[in-house]
């Protein structure tokens, strides 16, 4: 674990107090003791680094109390290689949407874990022609924001050490995913935003490294990509039609969660070289 995702923030003394499941992984599965420390990700984005001062194993409480580390070396610093703190939090200057046709269940999960990892801000499922009836409902309403799909994402935080806290949108139609993507850009211009859609077809379709080159100062960048059985014709010219560009990759046919990952690394990489 690279930190610890927190959804309270530290009392006026600085302590941070862990109950419920949150204690049970760190005293069970991370073993965590007194004296050791951990890097904190506060719900407003601030890293903190923390000491555990006090665990009460009959009560199932933690406490964790805001430090400073400077001039500090700690043999109980429960993170594993890499902490959260030497990440590169400049690859989080451009936010990225993932718009991603609904698959199964299983395979969803897969998906936001590792978008998550990549440091993806908006993942929005899309309800495609190829989306299967229970896979749709099992992104709806309360199940979107199941215990489950929130354990995910935090999980693949806490290992990636992302400073970016994604969220999962409610699920849009097709015909409403390039209209979602114009309200996510609004109040920025149009060569600060970039959008392509992963195609199994070459018609159309341009270079990634061309389609982000053309603009500058990138701020937002979305890829699309089908689900199980791909993009229908008509929703690959829906996308177009909203600006979505289509992109085609000299490479083997993919499953779709492999896709999404590659359609993300391509994305950043292409972007990433701009400005290297």
């Amino acid at each position: 674990m690279r930190q610890f995702i927190s959804a309270v923030v530290p009392d006026k003394k600085g302590i941070l107090s862990i109950t419920g499941k949150d204690f049970r992984y760190l005293r069970r599965v991370l073993r965590i003791r007194t004296g050791d420390m951990i890097e904190v990700r506060l719900s407003d984005g601030a890293l903190v680094p923390m000491t555990v001062c006090r665990i009460d194993d009959a009560a199932g409480s933690i406490a964790l109390q805001v430090c400073s580390v400077s001039g500090q070396s700690s043999d109980g610093n429960v993170t594993r290689g890499v902490a959260a703190s030497a990440v590169d939090e400049s690859a989080s200057a451009v936010e990225y949407t993932l718009f991603q046709f609904i698959a199964r269940p299983q395979k969803m999960e897969l998906i936001i874990r590792q978008a998550v990892e990549c440091g993806v801000k908006n993942i929005v499922p899309v309800i495609g022609a190829y989306s299967q009836k229970g896979s749709v409902e099992a992104m709806q309403g309360n199940a979107l924001k199941s215990e489950r799909i929130m354990r995910v994402i935090r999980e693949a935080r806490g290992q990636s050490g992302s400073p970016v806290e994604t969220t999962v949108h409610e699920p849009v139609t097709a015909s409403r995913a390039a209209a979602v993507w114009k309200d996510f850009c609004s109040g920025i211009a149009a060569e600060e935003a970039a959008a392509v859609v992963l195609s199994e077809r070459s018609e159309f379709c341009g270079p990634l490294g061309k389609i982000t080159a053309a603009r500058s100062a990138l701020k937002k960048a979305a890829v699309a990509v089908g689900c199980e059985g791909g993009i229908s014709p008509d929703e690959m010219d829906m996308l177009r039609n909203g600006g979505f560009v289509p992109v085609h990759f000299a490479c083997n046919i993919m499953r779709c969660e492999t896709a999404a990952l590659y359609g993300i690394a391509a994305l950043q990489t292409a972007i990433t070289n701009m400005y290297a």
